[in-house]
């Protein structure tokens, strides 16, 4: 999986989690429903200021949208 799809697994996921459709996700960070759409999809390549403000909006750091599911955090 690259990074694109790990980025989109994680925001969907997360996205979830919140009971937050696309189009409210997309008003919250600011950006288009397509746009959330694709990258959700990895489809689309996400700026890291989107990056930043769906972690913002989702309440999570930046780097839990970009960690591999099932990676274990404290092994480097």
């Amino acid at each position: 999986m690259n990074l694109r799809n790990v980025f989109g697994f994680n925001l969907r996921r997360i996205r979830r989690e919140r009971q937050l459709s696309q189009e409210q996700l997309a008003r919250l960070a600011g950006c288009a429903r397509a746009y959330l759409s694709g990258a959700e999809a990895g489809r689309r390549n996400a700026t890291l200021d989107m990056l930043e403000a769906f972690a913002k909006v989702l309440e999570v750091e930046p780097g839990v949208l970009l960690r591999h599911p099932g990676a274990d955090c404290d092994k480097k």
